[in-house]
């Protein structure tokens, strides 16, 4: 049986996500951040090396990664799927394929990173410090994000929209891996920053998203997707 460890509000929502969509049976392991780190327990590291989340094992050794636990999901499960997940990896060649490829990449290549940076940066001066030095912290940051991190995520929110604004899903027309890959950046957009009077297409898609009887088990049996 697959077995999905799961460390709570982290990526591998998404992949609860799939499995739920596709109706595979699966053990759900639940770890714990560490209430003031935030980081993973060392008890994933006798998991993976890496010692991070999302990690599925089946029928073999580890498998880590976001991407590959979800093609590989659909590779080993869901060819054979039908209905609005018949669609799950696009027929090479078409443009729903080069979409997909390119959301699959585009989620933690290109969006991830200005969100971590913005939770960063905000967390930065939250932290123990010396009370003078917290002042120095707090205006740091206060650059960082309104000269660098900031313009990146609005021209990143900009292109998300005018992109939805002509698709139902990342890929086109129907539910892709593309869209299970970029749910965790949706969620993590619409809390950092993504006001959804003015990206309305973005709100309006994860409202779709959300509303997916799969997404609402996942949620139920992973818990919150993101750090409130």
């Amino acid at each position: 049986m697959i077995t999905v460890h799961h460390l709570e509000t982290s990526r591998s929502q998404r992949v609860l996500w799939l499995l739920e969509e596709l109706g595979l049976p699966y053990e759900l392991k639940i770890y714990k951040r560490n209430p003031v780190t935030r980081l993973a327990p060392p008890e994933l590291k006798a998991v993976h090396p890496l010692g991070k989340s999302p990690v599925i094992t089946d029928k073999g050794p580890a498998i880590a990664e976001s991407a590959v636990i979800l093609e590989y999901l659909v590779d080993q499960y869901g060819l054979q799927a039908q209905g609005d997940l018949a669609h799950l990896q696009p027929a090479k060649g078409t443009p729903e394929c080069a979409q997909s490829r390119f959301w699959m990449h585009y989620a933690e290549g290109s969006l991830m990173p200005w969100l971590v940076m913005k939770l960063v940066f905000l967390a930065i001066p939250t932290q123990p410090m010396p009370f003078f030095v917290r002042p120095i912290a707090r205006k740091m940051c206060e650059q960082v994000r309104s000269k660098l991190v900031d313009p990146n995520l609005s021209t990143a929110f900009a292109f998300i929209e005018q992109h939805l604004a002509t698709h139902t899903w990342f890929a086109g027309d129907h539910l892709t891996l593309a869209d299970f890959q970029m749910s965790f950046a949706v969620e993590a957009a619409m809390s950092r920053g993504a006001d959804a009077a003015k990206y309305p297409k973005l709100a309006a898609y994860k409202a779709r998203m959300v509303a997916r009887p799969a997404y609402q088990r996942a949620l139920a049996k992973g818990g919150p997707v993101v750090m409130g």
